[in-house]
């Protein structure tokens, strides 16, 4: 009786993944000036049969799949998986308007495999994918059949992470981590899902046992988590799929793929613990400028020492905001460097049981002038000028050559307090008279020229880049003129004379977004960030408590606000780390009372933002995952349904026609797109804390 119900289990959930197929016609061509077959291919034959047992583990047979159409098989490397991993990867091959699957691995004896093609199977005229094809075997009398759901976020950017695989380890074979978890690294899955686009997975053929569940986000598509390469998600407890409540499952026909009420809930994090220090490579991309990269960030130098190269005159540069890659800038008369500069660097490097070590390495930085394409015809065209000057018996003058010297800096624009005014130089300068600088204004009032009060600042980070300070008065004409000859870089090279015309921004063209803060907790420090559509920071407040904040300048349009849970109070978002079972700290983004997180600001508004913490960071409920999966959805297809609307009426008066536009609003959010099974499927909460709904927003004139 029970393998009766595991087999009718599992067929209603194939048939669910493939909702779509069971409306196609068995025809495998378009008819001629017929619609487009827009339907993937169905499965019409098995053999041996989806859910077979007792599988030979030493000579498994191989797999027919027949479809009504024939088809053909894309991105098997990427897409097609097995649970739990093989040794080798299963061959899969055409044959007639079927495939052949191929077993290369001894097999585990009583062990349900699963063969994952994800969207692999197309059909072969017009490439419609198969989603989410599965075919299960078990190497023993029965199927294991339990199933669990999940939602992997980015914990930084409270967004989706998607296609993140995720392993499922027995917790009674592998050991109890108490002050390290070393799991990721010693033992392998006996069960591995992967999620959506959406974040979401649905793990199926478990066992009614506990289970330690990690996801990462499989960024070089090997199938292996690899530190400070890939993101990294855990739970704090083990899980069995038999104690955890029913959930819904259904087939999301907007995307194509099966989702569900996620019951786990992962915060993925970059975990750098792992990253080994060393020294990776060296190059010279032009005479003054070397570049020395690393295996890990911060490392730790020494010294640099170079045989032709006075030590003062090395000036040593920290890139990129990993801080892995090191700029080496010879501050020396072009005629003076050799080709090929000889030298050492001594830092510290991890040895092979990954201890932190002193080590010197040999540094060769060779370079040779390559002629680009433009600078070969320029000189050739020079030349024919001048043996023609010459024939003719005439004094030929070369022309002036442009100055190298290159500076990056808007030349325009409107400018206020929070909008950075930067020079960006192609060498770090040696030579910088800001005395030579002028810096005028003129304003409705005063029509006669004024000097301004400015100062200009060198950034922290960058040695290259340097940002000009001025209290921009709103609606203001301001000129800037730096003279020939102000700034000289490490190569010997000067400006022409710059002049550049600036406004002092009106605030009226802008909005304010005014930030109550309250929370029970007084002392506690949070960050406050303002952030485009896409998630990007636009400005933020730092050691924020409760209190009231404001954000001026704001640009119409769609923004965010998104808050960090400083528990340290360092002012930044600090990571995860999985070997010490350290969460990433926590960040939420704010939504009104409709459940929106994006709001649409306007110039010459004021929008009130009322941010409970104690609601923004409450204890994190499964229930509260779904209601903000949920407003997210809701929200996705109301935007979804602006955008179809608008197109067709672009459609409509392209044709001189009044069109109607098209909505979804019938099709509900995330839980409300199909029908749900319930009965044998299994799912759980989880512990730990977040936000449901958090606070409310208003806007006024």
């Amino acid at each position: 009786m029970a393998k009766s119900i595991t087999r009718l289990l599992s067929a209603a959930i194939v048939m669910l993944f493939g909702a779509a197929l069971l409306t196609k016609c068995a025809s495998t061509m378009t008819p001629t000036g017929g619609p487009k077959d827009t339907l993937p291919p169905v499965i019409v034959y098995m053999n041996p049969d989806n859910f077979t047992t007792n599988i030979d583990t030493l000579r498994p047979p191989k797999i027919y799949v027949e479809f009504n159409e024939y088809v053909q098989i894309k991105d098997q490397q990427k897409e097609l998986y097995t649970s739990p991993a093989m040794k080798k990867k299963p061959s899969v091959v055409r044959r007639g308007r079927g495939i052949v699957v191929t077993i290369k691995d001894t097999l585990r004896p009583n062990t349900t495999y699963a063969i994952n093609f994800g969207s692999s199977i197309q059909d072969n005229n017009e490439s419609n994918p198969l989603h989410s094809m599965r075919y299960v075997f078990s190497t023993g009398d029965t199927v294991d059949s339990m199933y669990m759901s999940g939602y992997t976020a980015d914990s930084y950017k409270a967004d989706s992470v998607s296609k993140s695989f995720i392993y499922f380890f027995i917790a009674d074979s592998v050991e109890r981590p108490t002050e390290w978890d070393s799991t990721m690294f010693k033992y392998k899955p006996q069960v591995i899902a992967r999620a959506e686009k959406n974040g979401i997975f649905i793990a199926q053929n478990l066992k009614p046992v506990d289970y330690r569940i990690y996801a990462f986000e499989d960024t070089n598509g090997n199938m292996e988590y690899e530190p400070s390469v890939d993101q990294i998600g855990f739970l704090d407890t083990t899980y069995n799929p038999s104690k955890m409540p029913g959930f819904r499952i259904w087939f999301d026909s907007l995307r194509h793929y099966p989702s569900a009420e996620p019951q786990l809930y992962f915060r993925m994090f970059m975990d750098r613990r792992f990253a080994r220090q060393t020294l990776s490579g060296q190059e010279r991309l032009n005479r003054h400028k070397a570049m020395i990269y690393f295996g890990a960030p911060n490392p730790e130098i020494t010294s640099i020492r170079f045989d032709s190269i006075p030590e003062d005159r090395v000036i040593y540069d920290p890139k990129s905001v990993g801080r892995d890659t090191v700029a080496i800038w010879f501050d020396v008369e072009p005629e003076m460097l050799p080709d090929t500069i000889k030298g050492e660097i001594t830092y510290f490097k991890h040895d092979s049981i990954n201890n932190l070590v002193e080590s010197t390495d040999k540094l060769r930085l060779a370079w040779v002038k390559v002629e680009t394409k433009e600078e070969r015809e320029e000189r050739e065209k020079l030349e024919k000028e001048r043996a023609k000057a010459e024939k003719m018996g005439e004094e030929w003058v070369e022309p002036e050559k442009p100055n190298p010297f290159k500076i990056n800096i808007q030349n325009s624009g409107d400018y206020h307090k929070y909008k950075r005014l930067e020079f960006d130089f192609d060498y770090p300068l040696t030579k910088f008279d800001t005395a030579q600088i002028t810096l005028q204004m003129t304003t409705e009032q005063q029509s006669e020229p004024r000097d301004v009060k400015f100062s200009i600042v060198q950034d922290t980070l960058n040695r290259q880049k340097y940002e000009l300070k001025v209290a921009w008065e709103p609606k203001a004409k301001y000129e800037l003129l730096i003279p020939a000859g102000v700034f000289e870089n490490v190569a010997r090279e000067k400006n022409d004379t710059i002049k550049c015309s600036y406004t002092g921004a009106d605030p009226d063209k802008f909005a304010i977004v005014n930030v109550n803060v309250r929370s029970t907790h007084p002392h506690a420090k949070y960050i406050l960030q303002l952030t485009n559509a896409q998630g990007k920071v636009q400005r933020e407040i730092l050691n924020v408590t409760p209190g009231k904040y404001t954000f001026e300048y704001v640009t119409a349009g769609d923004v965010m606000l998104r808050v960090v849970e400083d528990m340290n109070g360092n002012g930044k978002w600090d990571t995860g780390d999985m070997v010490l079972m350290r969460q990433p700290e926590r960040t939420e983004i704010y939504k009104n009372e409709d459940g929106l997180e994006t709001l649409t600001t306007k110039e010459n508004w004021e929008f009130d933002l009322d941010v409970d913490m104690d609601v923004l960071f409450a204890p994190i409920t499964m229930e509260s995952v779904v209601k903000m999966l949920d407003d997210r959805e809701d929200e996705r297809l109301k935007k979804l349904a602006e955008e179809m609307t608008k197109k067709r009426k672009e459609e409509a008066n392209k044709k001189n026609n009044q069109g109607s536009g098209m909505g979804f609003g019938g099709m509900g959010g995330l839980g409300g797109m199909g029908g749900g099974l319930g009965g044998g499927l299994q799912s759980g909460t989880m512990g730990g804390s977040m936000g449901g709904s958090m606070g409310s927003g208003n806007l006024r004139r």
